[in-house]
């Protein structure tokens, strides 16, 4: 599918390409000039410069120079830029045409999309970030919200590696023991989880709904935020615009581990002192033979990630069309996106095709209606996880083939087995004998109607919104032999269904009453939300599926495993009234509130009420305010209630269970009253205050937002044990604490007519606390192992367990350790072994002395970025980085499982080999012992980190600046996490759960892309 896929693209872009330049050559009348402020006199950059009744347009560059080709001298030109009067021109016999833009102070704040809506934002009393489209098309990803990794103060965007992942995306932090963490994503009113079906290049706005008096409109889906997103649309009474946009580039896998080398891990196995590691390398010696190099050491020496990983392309192309005339405006986008993957010998890549139409028309003066269509085709193949666990266990003392391994087919990898060791370590099976492939079609579509009662007064609106989702998912083990185990073919398909749909229907009043501002919303809302899906499994295929026959992978003739088949299906449904009041006086003093009263059939409370209110004083308007540089100053605040249905439902009573008892030999059936129960009845409750300042400075050239914000979610579903019959029940006891500030600023400015540059930053703190776990004091979580716990005044399943205090150097530590003598003689402590805190002071160490270690949640979130412009160059350099979060090396922790497998470099070259050789790792031989495997900070690393996060660099060719016909060209160099600083032992020190077992590295990117306007 992918080579005919990429072949149809490209002869369509080349068509469309000729297509548009032709087109283009229909202009005929040049116009230059410069464009500079009324305020200092200093050119102006980025100036919207437009033809009006057309498309047609262009912007200043750094120097305030701009050239555009009109149609006649009786075309009339139109200027625009945020903050300053706009101005038409009648083009006439005029070539040159120089203008100096007004400031215009009534343009301090732009218009900010909010629930069913929108607002300017110096009307605001709700934390709402928004971002442009620019920011989002910077960074080459499969899902738009990589893009906002380190510009929202607030919003912690965690990475995902492998092609086509999405990564995970948290508003202020997490709420909830079970509902995942995912903020609410409405796409032109249409509600998502996941918004991986969206190119970038068709976003229109983003804007981030961070507390809980800007997202309560949204009712019981909208507990961890909302995204909202607006799709790009068409002018009116514009000619056609043709925009091509791509890039092309390269992946590689960065802060590459570095695994013990032959070597190195050949020192550590016999320190060990264990016979078998000795017996194992023994029989390396006698198949593989010595190396030349170092006798001492088998003749292999196998760099196991290097093996694995390779670098991959990635692209992306993109042509839109928009326009329309004095009733409809339209815009229709086509995106091709692939992603290729890091790992070798396996079908591990992502490719996404989207059709996207957008379609207004004015069907009288009263009435407008709208169609969009968002169609989304999608192939993923997805690696198995194991092989990146494989790569870091394999010793380095087998090779990746082994022509000596003649019973294993079809290809003869080595097998660790044959030297002794427990499994056969290499990843190269789980390379080439598994393939995962999901395809995904998504379909959004949305109709709507808005009719103006009173006009630019009371206007009604109704539209209904649909998606739906297929995803068919196939995932083939084929047969193998890997010289001491024959290994069986099979078969997995699963097919889901989702269709959801919402009817949205609601009146907004506007009106000024003199100094009086009013806005209201009221309206009524319908959802439904249904899955289906069935999946089987079958095993001992026939014939056995092989690489390159896709056309045979079915399971005709397989064994059906009847465990792994079934169906599955869900449907829920919600109606919700709701309600928005906004007032402005005299754009002084600001009020604001919503209401929503939502109703489901997901709990047995059916309906819920959630209420915000919200105010805002202008301080900057007062007429006693005369602070020289201040062009705005606003406090703002706000409390509201969201929330939260995601969590799953409970019978919420008794229930009867069948059961057989023998009665006079003969199987008779009965009932049986189970008397423990789940109630989880309603949904959890999120209640948020947020207090925030906004202020714009030095004719807007400096902007500062700052929040401060509690979030408590109550009623949180949590598991107890009941007393007395010790049963674990779930209730909605739980109450989760997340608080925090948040600060944004953000300058810009010129150093002369060629040259100007801008500098912004952010950062955001985050305190998660369980405040009640509706009884107990803590609820477990992971695995005994590897304890996570959620305490009351602790972070929510923070990681748990010892902390070391060093490293015993000799018998006199042991000694004066303060544990007692038969704790220490019980535990058979040796030098070389960790010193674990006392934490209670009773010469033992036990449960008593567990603490908490750490955190997934950073403390400390921040981003900064810089901007210089220079003539018709421009670089960006985005930068970001988190601190105060920790990182589970579960893969350090395999060693309590199996322990004849290798370890990374930097514990194989610190192990502690004497009195004074380290205070920080165990002996190689005490890395074995239970001692040391005691959940511990050894385990629990510090994952701060920085990051260079983007590198732009683009050159802008202006319309005819080479030829006549020539369309407006940009040309662009990105580097998209080129470096990340960490102290971590890992790829990365991005871990959704904090937990890192196998994790897919997360890559740099290197593109070359163009932009082309016609």
């Amino acid at each position: 599918m992918k080579r005919t896929l990429s072949s149809y693209l490209r002869v369509l872009l080349v068509l469309l390409f000729c297509f548009v330049a032709f087109g283009a050559m229909a202009q005929n009348r040049s116009v230059t000039g410069t464009i500079v402020s009324s305020e200092d006199g200093l050119p102006l950059p980025g100036v919207s410069i437009r033809e009006k009744g057309t498309t047609n347009g262009t912007t200043t560059g750094a120097n305030g120079e701009y050239r555009l080709t009109v149609a006649s001298a009786e075309s009339v030109i139109v200027y625009t830029f945020v903050g300053f009067v706009t101005q038409e021109v009648t083009v006439g016999n005029q070539s040159t045409i120089n203008l100096t833009l007004m400031t215009d102070v009534s343009e301090l704040g732009e218009v900010v999309v909010i629930g069913y809506g929108t607002q300017e934002q110096k009307d605001l009393t709700s934390s709402i970030a928004t971002v442009n489209a620019d920011e989002l098309t910077k960074t080459p990803a499969a899902q738009p919200m990589q893009a906002l990794q380190g510009k929202v103060p607030g919003v912690q965007i965690v990475s995902a590696g492998a092609p086509g992942a999405s990564p995970t995306v948290r508003v202020r932090g997490v709420g909830s023991l079970e509902s995942n963490s995912a903020p609410l994503y409405v796409v032109d009113g249409m509600f998502f989880d996941n918004i991986d079906f969206l190119n970038s290049s068709d976003i229109e706005t983003v804007s981030v709904l961070k507390d809980a008096s800007a997202s309560a409109i949204y009712g019981v889906r909208a507990s961890n935020g909302v995204i909202l997103i607006t799709t790009k649309s068409g002018d009116y009474n514009q000619a056609p615009q043709i925009v091509y946009d791509g890039y092309y580039g390269t992946q590689v896998a960065q802060n590459v581990m570095k695994m013990a080398n032959t070597e190195q891990f050949v020192n550590y196995a016999l320190a060990t002192g264990s016979a078998a590691d000795a017996s194992f390398i023994d029989n390396a010696f006698q198949r593989y033979g010595r190396s030349h190099i170092n006798p001492n050491v088998p003749d292999v020496n196998t760099d196991w990630y290097n093996e694995v990983l390779q670098t991959a392309p990635i692209q992306n192309h993109s042509i839109s069309v928009n326009g329309g005339n004095d009733a409809t405006r339209y815009a229709v986008g086509l995106n091709y996106f692939d992603q290729q993957g890091l790992l070798k010998g396996t079908r591990n890549d992502y490719e996404r095709i989207n059709l996207r139409t957008k379609l207004d028309f004015d069907v009288s003066e009263k009435l407008t209606m709208g169609v969009n269509l968002n169609l989304s085709n999608s192939n993923q193949y997805v690696a198995e996880n194991s092989v990146w666990f494989k790569s870091y266990f394999a010793v380095p003392i087998i090779p990746v083939y082994d022509d000596q391994n003649t019973a294993a087919t079809p290809n003869q990898y080595s097998n660790a087995q044959q030297l002794g060791y427990r499994g056969s370590q290499n990843p190269f099976y789980d390379l080439e004998y598994n393939d995962n492939r999901n395809q995904a079609t998504k379909i959004l579509a949305n109709v709507y109607l808005e009719y103006d009662l009173i006009p630019q007064m009371l206007s009604f609106k109704t539209a209904y919104n649909y998606s739906y989702s297929n995803v068919v998912s196939r995932n083939v083990d084929f047969a193998y032999h890997d010289g001491v185990t024959n290994v069986l073919s099979a078969l997995r398909r699963s097919s889901g269904n989702n269709n959801n749909q919402i009817w949205d229907n609601y009146l907004t009043f506007n009106k000024d009453f003199d100094l009086h501002h009013l806005t209201a919303v009221a309206g009524y809302s319908f959802r439904s939300e249904t899955s289906e899906g069935v999946f089987v499994r079958g095993t001992e295929l026939e014939p056995d599926p092989t690489k390159g026959q896709d056309e045979l992978w079915y399971l005709n003739g397989s064994q059906i495993d009847i465990g792994g088949s079934g169906d599955y299906g869900s449907a829920f449904y919600g109606s919700s009234y709701f309600g928005r009041l906004a007032y402005n006086y005299d754009d002084r003093y600001l009020l604001y509130g919503t209401f929503r009263r939502d109703g489901t059939n997901r709990f047995q409370q059916k309906w819920g009420n959630f209420f915000t209110v919200g105010a805002g004083w202008v301080l900057s308007e007062e007429e006693f305010f005369n602070v020289s540089n201040v062009d705005l100053l606003k406090f703002r605040g706000g409390w509201g209630q969201l929330g939260n249905s995601g969590v799953s439902a409970a019978v919420g009573a008794p229930t009867i269970d069948p059961r057989f008892v023998a009665i006079d030999d003969t199987r008779t059936p009965g009932n049986v009253l189970i008397p423990t129960f789940d109630i989880v009845d309603r949904w959890e409750t999120t209640e948020e205050l947020n207090i925030g300042l906004s202020s714009l400075m030095f004719n807007e050239r400096l902007s500062i937002e700052a929040d401060y914000f509690v979030r408590d979610t109550k009623n949180a579903a949590v598991t107890i044990i009941l007393p007395l019959i010790r049963s674990n029940v779930r209730r909605s006891a739980g109450e989760i604490r997340n608080s925090g500030f948040e600060f944004a600023a953000n300058w810009s400015d010129f150093i002369n007519n060629e040259l100007s540059y801008r500098i912004g930053g952010n950062f955001a703190t985050l305190n998660n606390e369980v405040l009640s776990l509706g009884g107990p004091q803590y609820l477990n979580a992971g695995s005994a192992e590897f304890r996570q716990r959620s305490i009351i005044g602790s972070p929510i399943q923070a990681f748990y367990g010892y902390e070391t205090d060093g490293i015993f150097q000799s018998q006199d530590d042991i000694d004066n350790s303060g544990y007692t003598n038969e704790f220490i003689n019980n535990s058979g402590i040796e030098p070389g072994d960790f010193r674990y805190k006392d934490q209670n002071g009773d010469g033992v160490i036990d449960d008593n002395d567990r603490v908490v270690l750490g955190s997934y949640l950073p403390d400390l979130t921040y981003g900064f970025n810089i901007g210089l412009s220079w003539k018709n160059f421009d670089f960006s350099a985005d930068f970001q980085g988190q601190v105060g979060h920790s990182i589970l090396n579960r893969k350090r922790g395999e060693i309590i499982f199996t322990q004849d497998t290798n370890i990374d470099a930097d514990l194989a070259t610190n192990l502690w080999t004497g009195e004074g050789t380290s205070n920080k790792y165990p002996s190689a031989a005490g890395l074995r012992k239970g001692w040391n495997q005691s959940m511990s900070d050894y385990f629990v690393e510090d994952g701060s980190y920085f990051r260079i996060q983007n590198v732009r660099l683009s050159y802008t060719l202006n319309e005819g600046q080479l030829f006549t016909d020539m369309p407006e060209t940009r040309f662009t160099f990105t580097a998209e996490r080129p470096l990340t600083v960490f102290d971590y032992n890992g790829f990365n020190p991005e871990v959704a759960n904090g937990i890192d077992r196998q994790t897919y590295p997360i890559p740099a990117i290197y593109t070359l892309g163009i932009n082309l306007k016609f």
